[in-house]
């Protein structure tokens, strides 16, 4: 028989005016199941705890989830190296000597139920896409990596079901 694939499935807590996260409240909603590391991480510029996850649980497969103020589902093609806090604040790099934009390396083909986005943003979310996935690459991991934003007001049991769907692929690639 075989071992079920180590995933890692993150989201977020709450930030801003935002008092709950539908990325949490997803991952709470999901069954426990073999190999599943699911964590809800703090919104915050904070690299230390995305590489951690990475080398704690050394998983097969990172899934990230997060909220949005879009009207879809997005699947995010790539992490761009700039941040900021607030919209008013000038872009910085997330890291100086790095690759302008870092791609995805997990498709996530979900049918109509999603589009497809370039920009995932320069918030947390952005941020811990690049973060990993240059982790990944400097340390030459086999570790395929998607992120899925998810609309704030979307329906919670129809999310659920969607990225349960991706988890069964996961398992299966």
């Amino acid at each position: 028989m075989n071992k079920p694939k180590r995933i890692l499935l993150y989201g977020f807590g709450p930030y801003r005016q935002f008092r709950d996260n539908i990325t949490a409240r997803i991952i709470q909603l999901l069954p426990r199941q073999a190999g599943l590391k699911k964590v809800v991480f703090a919104v915050r510029f904070h690299r230390r705890q995305f590489v951690d996850a990475l080398e704690r649980f050394k998983p097969d497969v990172v899934v990230g989830l997060g909220q949005s103020s879009r009207r879809r589902i997005d699947i995010e093609s790539q992490a761009i190296n700039r941040r900021r806090a607030r919209r008013g604040n000038k872009p910085k790099p997330i890291s100086p000597s790095g690759p302008r934009r870092l791609k995805t390396t997990l498709p996530l083909k979900v049918g109509k139920q999603a589009g497809v986005s370039a920009s995932a943003g320069d918030y947390v979310c952005n941020f811990s896409m690049y973060v990993m996935l240059e982790h990944i690459r400097r340390r030459g991991l086999d570790i395929p990596y998607g992120f899925v934003h998810i609309p704030h007001g979307y329906i919670e049991k129809k999310a659920t079901r969607l990225v349960g769907k991706i988890l069964q692929r996961c398992q299966r690639t």
